[in-house]
């Protein structure tokens, strides 16, 4: 590992989890001396990963990083798979739509309807039934396990459902007032990613209907990726079938 770029993509988890930090606050969430961090944030400022509020002196991301994001997206074959089928599900459900990817001991929305601008949202894998997809596929690991409500919970059994119903659920355990259910979405190697439901708690549980299209929309694009079955087939399970 290559410590200063080890160091300088440590300064943008920071600022990815705080939006706005000083020179002092960011060397002190790295464990460092300002004055080590300080080239760093200077080179990456000259990059435009970075930039500095003239009127608070306070560091943010700057748009290079929107501009590799988006580079990003574009790349993703899952995301351009999904897209009509997260249109489609959205419009027989009433329900809001996001498709998303592992990300560390997170997930990342990387497409959602009919509301796109929740593209980027990170929530912890854990404390959502995206997340509750990729970790019962090995696909991400929980590194911090603390709650985001009172309702937040994982428990080992609830990810063997996930793979034999090809169904994750969640009551108001990233949000209060917001539940989800979501399903794998797959290659033919592996599992890439979740495309997911958010239902007000208010109308949840949803209607088995409602459930039935998420698994089809999840079925659709995996089989536009190559999937030759779903649910998906855990490789744990399949090396000793």
């Amino acid at each position: 590992m290559i410590q200063s770029v080890d160091r300088a993509l440590r300064v943008l988890a920071v600022l990815q989890g705080a939006r706005r930090r000083s020179l002092g606050e960011i060397a002190a969430a790295m464990g460092l001396a300002p004055s080590t961090v300080h080239g760093i944030v200077r080179t990456l400022l000259a990059h435009g990963m970075v930039v500095q509020e003239r009127d608070t002196g306070l560091y943010r991301l700057g748009p290079a990083t929107l501009k590799l994001g988006n580079v990003y997206l574009d790349n993703l074959e899952l995301r351009a798979h999904a897209q009509p089928w997260i249109a489609d599900l959205a419009a027989q459900t009433g329900c809001g739509v996001r498709v998303a990817v592992p990300l560390g001991g997170d997930v990342v929305v990387v497409a959602a309807a009919p509301t796109p601008d929740e593209v980027g949202i990170v929530v912890p894998a854990h404390a959502c039934a995206l997340g509750k997809v990729l970790l019962a596929y090995g696909m991400c690991a929980v590194t911090d396990p603390r709650p985001m409500t009172g309702e937040t919970q994982l428990r080992p059994r609830d990810l063997g459902s996930v793979r034999r119903t090809g169904l994750a659920n969640e009551v108001e355990e990233a949000v209060l007032g917001e539940c989800g259910a979501a399903s794998p979405v797959a290659t033919a190697d592996e599992v890439c990613g979740a495309v997911g439901l958010v239902v007000p708690a208010g109308a949840w549980p949803p209607a088995p209907a409602t459930l039935d299209a998420l698994r089809r929309a999840a079925r659709g694009i995996s089989r536009e990726l190559g999937a030759s079955s779903w649910p998906p087939r855990f490789a744990e399970e399949s090396a000793t079938a």
